[in-house]
């Protein structure tokens, strides 16, 4: 991986676990700095979200900060310049998922324009 290759990955990287923070997660100004204007979403749930929608979700206390989610196996590929896909575990208190997000450079950083989860055994 090149160096500009790297620093993408490890943005996006970072942007993700700030979106798993029950601190950021409760403050949807925080939430929405971190999401593109476009975002979608295809929860584990089968439910498609958007920006709007997703804030009711994340600023409800999906995420306790007395349990927060576990991640692991997180890895990431810079797609095509400004452009990054994360595939990673995650356990929120036992909901197990595989999850993948797609992250693009925009005017004001790297904003996550897609996300998708898929329950697991």
């Amino acid at each position: 991986m090149t160096d500009e290759s790297e620093r993408a990955v490890r943005a996006a990287i970072e942007g993700e676990l700030r979106l798993l923070d029950p601190e950021v997660r409760a403050s949807p100004a925080r939430v929405l700095e971190l999401l593109d204007p476009e975002f979608t979403e295809i929860g584990a749930s089968g439910r498609r979200w958007d920006a709007e929608s997703i804030l009711t979700v994340t600023s409800g206390g999906s995420v306790s900060p007395d349990s927060p989610v576990e991640v692991t196996g997180m890895a990431g590929v810079l797609l095509a310049p400004g452009v990054v896909h994360l595939t990673y575990f995650a356990d929120n208190q036992g909901r197990r998922a595989w999850r993948s997000s797609v992250w693009r450079l925009t005017e004001t950083g790297w904003r996550m324009y897609f996300h998708q989860g898929t329950l697991a055994d």
